[in-house]
């Protein structure tokens, strides 16, 4: 009798655990802190936090240790190859699963020239018309605040918007006295832009610290359309240095033209054997292993897509032919060269012949294309076209032996994810925010374009991740003049309170 009642008693506190809150209250909380909780997200913007800087990962990182201390949280320091990183955990019931979320808090470098306001690091709030931005008072957001105005600082949207969002909500839910839905795991990592390089070893050494049921991703922008959006995926990262080398010295284009072969030619004839006319990569093998069926494109293609309106917003006038909806082609890995160079141009450009040419390469990865496989399959490539390859700088040995040199250097980033659609975390986040925003006001994308260091969590936890987006798709993030849309901000405070208020089934 004594073990049914105390059943029946843990049921009935289980139950009513984390107040499952109506779309009205949401909105209604969402609306009485969201002043305060961009003001939070000001004073943390004015933090610099470019990773390969000690000082701004230690300044950064004490300030999210009192932010999460002040919420309840227990606090530990964990440090992975002379890198430090944050973890902070609290349990509100421990009858309820726990959730492991990922918090990016540091930023790319920035070069204050190009930015137009004072500092990257003192956000100002501007109203955009189309390109036209004009700053406004920050006093205004007292006032009737209009969510198309727009907070510009370094990392207002990746990802100190975001991490602040999901915090904020908590404080929320402290001030309410309304408990979460779960236990709660929150990991702050200061060197994502750099390819959090110490967290898969620290995944792996501290694996009993990270334990949870699930991991939720507070990082990542909207697609086109700005629609309220879960990711389930992300593709890996690989980049590749090529260095093309003609004569040992940049050569006079008139006393040596037609004599001694220019690498620009060499590189970009390459170049041009990567990839048709059509964007499809030609180097052997590269899409092995990747396959859509039927079923699989029906719930990736869930979400509308506005082809025109996409095209339009891009500038251009049609597609790579690569997937046949913008979500297939984020399916495939991708082969993208990201920079360029060779001698001078503009003011400095000579009539010269150069020494070298330099291309850089990025190719995005699918759990299906392992980065190992991708880069020896572009050397084979390279091979087949006629060059040899080194690993440092050619000998005089072998530039009498070898016409065609290419010093190759590789490394690999964050590997790829990939979570089911319709998989129990997709059901409990859809139910949350269903509740939080409305039925059909949000969508469901299998994977984004760009990369995330999830996956030794996912591998060593064996555990399933979503990403909550958050961030305008026109936010400029990683450029000069990176934004947040304060009706964005307004959202993501919402989407958290839905979240953080639903009972996993």
């Amino acid at each position: 009798m004594r073990i049914a009642t105390t059943f029946v008693l843990s049921l009935v506190l289980f139950s009513s655990f984390g107040q499952s809150l109506k779309k009205e209250r949401i909105q209604k909380l969402a609306d009485q802190y969201f002043v305060e909780g961009l003001n939070t997200l000001k004073d943390f913007l004015s933090l610099p936090n470019f990773g390969r800087i000690p000082a701004h990962i230690d300044q950064n990182l004490a300030w999210c240790e009192r932010e999460c201390k002040s919420l309840g949280f227990e606090t530990s320091v964990l440090v992975s190859d002379g890198v430090k990183h944050l973890l902070a955990e609290k349990t509100f019931n421990k009858l309820a699963p726990t959730v492991l979320v990922y918090l990016q808090i540091d930023g790319q470098p920035v070069d204050s020239s190009e930015w137009l306001q004072a500092s990257p690091y003192l956000a100002v709030l501007k109203e955009c018309k189309k390109a036209d931005c004009q700053e406004i008072a920050w006093s205004k957001i007292q006032q009737n605040w209009d969510p198309n105005w727009k907070v510009f600082a370094r990392s207002a949207s990746d990802s100190k918007g975001p991490a602040i969002a999901f915090l904020h909500s908590l404080k929320i839910l402290q001030r309410e006295k309304i408990q979460p839905a779960c236990n709660l795991k929150l990991i702050m990592d200061f060197q994502e832009e750099l390819g959090s390089p110490s967290l898969p070893a620290l995944v792996e050494a501290k694996r009993d610290q990270f334990s949870a049921k699930v991991m939720l991703i507070m990082d990542g922008t909207r697609p086109p359309g700005n629609v309220p959006n879960l990711t389930f995926g992300a593709r890996g990262i690989a980049t590749l240095k090529l260095t093309v080398f003609g004569a040992r010295g940049d050569l006079h284009s008139g006393q040596y033209g037609n004599y001694a072969p220019n690498p620009v030619f060499a590189l970009s004839r390459l170049l041009a054997s990567m990839k048709d006319e059509n964007g499809r990569v030609l180097i052997s093998g590269f899409y092995d292993g990747v396959s859509l069926s039927k079923q699989q494109k029906e719930l990736i293609n869930q979400s509308s897509e506005d082809r025109a309106g996409l095209l339009e917003a891009l500038g251009i006038a049609q597609p790579e032919m690569v997937g046949d909806t913008y979500q297939e082609a984020l399916q495939y890995p991708s082969l993208n060269v990201r920079g360029l160079q060779a001698a001078d141009v503009g003011d400095e450009v000579r009539t010269v012949i150069p020494a070298k040419a330099l291309a850089e390469i990025d190719m995005r990865l699918v759990p299906e294309t392992p980065a190992e496989r991708q880069i020896q399959l572009v050397k084979k490539h390279i091979e087949a076209q006629g060059f040899t390859i080194l690993d440092s700088l050619p000998t005089d040995a072998q530039r009498k032996q070898f016409p065609k040199l290419v010093q190759l250097e590789s490394r690999i980033g964050s590997k790829p994810f990939k979570t089911p659609l319709d998989s129990p975390i997709g059901v409990w986040l859809g139910h949350a925010m269903d509740r939080a925003l409305g039925e059909g006001t949000y969508v469901r994308l299998q994977a984004t374009g760009g990369s995330q260091p999830i996956e030794p969590f996912i591998s060593t936890l064996g555990i399933p991740a979503v990403s909550v987006r958050i961030p305008n798709p026109d936010s400029n993030i990683h450029a000069p003049n990176e934004n947040l849309r304060l009706g964005n901000f307004h959202e993501g405070l919402k989407m958290c309170l839905g979240i953080l208020t639903q009972q996993y089934e």
